[in-house]
């Protein structure tokens, strides 16, 4: 008795809901960075659960650790950009950032 294909994918669908709920909701940059973050890590279970259940190959991993790779150069380039608006404007709201000047 393992865990179901039906269970794997209400987890993925809790963890997208909840993602999708703190990028829409929140003001704050680095909240938006970890919904989004929750939204990758739902995909990635999506992936390795259809391989796992359906396909049977190594498929689903590769591309898993593909968008792992991906969401790390994100939150890298993502970071850098909320440290240099803080920097500049001295908040990390969204809302307050209307505009980005060099």
């Amino acid at each position: 008795m393992g865990v179901t294909l039906q269970q794997v994918l209400t987890l993925s669908a809790v963890l997208f809901a909840g993602g999708l709920y703190v990028v829409l909701t929140r003001p704050n940059a680095i909240a938006i960075l970890m919904g989004v973050e929750l939204i990758l890590n739902a995909v990635n279970i999506n992936f390795v659960a259809f391989e796992r259940y359906v396909h049977h190959g190594i498929a689903g991993t590769l591309a898993a650790l593909i968008t792992i790779v991906l969401a790390a150069a994100e939150v890298a380039v993502a970071l850098a950009i909320v440290i240099s608006v803080f920097k500049s404007i001295g908040t990390i709201e969204i809302d307050e950032t209307n505009e980005l000047k060099g």
